[in-house]
């Protein structure tokens, strides 16, 4: 059973992103603050449910949410700044936009930093410790799978509707094939044999 907060009587927000280890599209964070009573049973690390459960969990979280927020970093950004460094930017931007400001940050992951001026705590393996948390990796990584299956419709070849960016077989066979694409991040290792610049 996940946990419903770290702090009780807090204004707490979970904060997760999804997308760090493609070779191309944005990293995608999202930012929640649930009630204190909530509880959903299937709710989970969004890596450890199928597509059909995110989305039905999408639609709980957004409908029971104090607050919620996404955003995202682009594939320039991370090409700039580094896939951590991005990662951070995006979660800060989701954090931001929160319609209520909270007073403590559950973050995934064991590196964070902010110019919010609210306390944090970084948690690694946190989307499978506290309902926040996890409640922010299926709205990411339901957010961006949805960015990602609009590329698609520019750039069919990739197949991002099935792959959704990461670094499959058929995916770096497309790249080797037609190359790259605005969206792809260059700083990345596109082809196993070596980068394409």
């Amino acid at each position: 059973m996940l946990k419903p907060y770290l702090n009780i009587g807090v204004t707490e927000c979970g904060t997760d992103e999804a997308g760090r280890g493609c070779l191309s599209g944005g990293v995608c964070a999202a930012a929640v603050i649930l009630p204190f009573d909530f509880k959903d049973s299937e709710l989970n690390d969004s890596k450890q449910l199928s597509e059909k459960k995110r989305q039905r969990l999408r639609a709980t979280i957004e409908s029971n949410a104090v607050a919620y927020a996404v955003a995202f970093a682009t594939n320039e950004e991370i090409d700039r700044l580094n896939i951590l460094h991005a990662s951070i930017l995006a979660m800060n931007r989701a954090v931001k936009q929160l319609s209520v400001r909270p007073e403590f940050l559950l973050v995934d992951g064991n590196r964070f930093y902010t110019d919010t001026g609210i306390a944090f705590k970084t948690i690694v393996k946190g989307d499978a410790t506290f309902m926040s948390i996890a409640a922010a990796s299926v709205l990411a990584k339901t957010y961006r799978d949805a960015a990602m299956e609009e590329l698609d419709r520019l750039y069919p070849q990739y197949n991002w509707r099935k792959n959704k960016g990461y670094p499959t077989k058929d995916h770096r066979q497309a790249i080797e094939k037609y190359g790259i694409t605005p969206y792809h991040r260059k700083s990345f290792t596109l082809l196993k044999e070596a980068t394409l610049f």
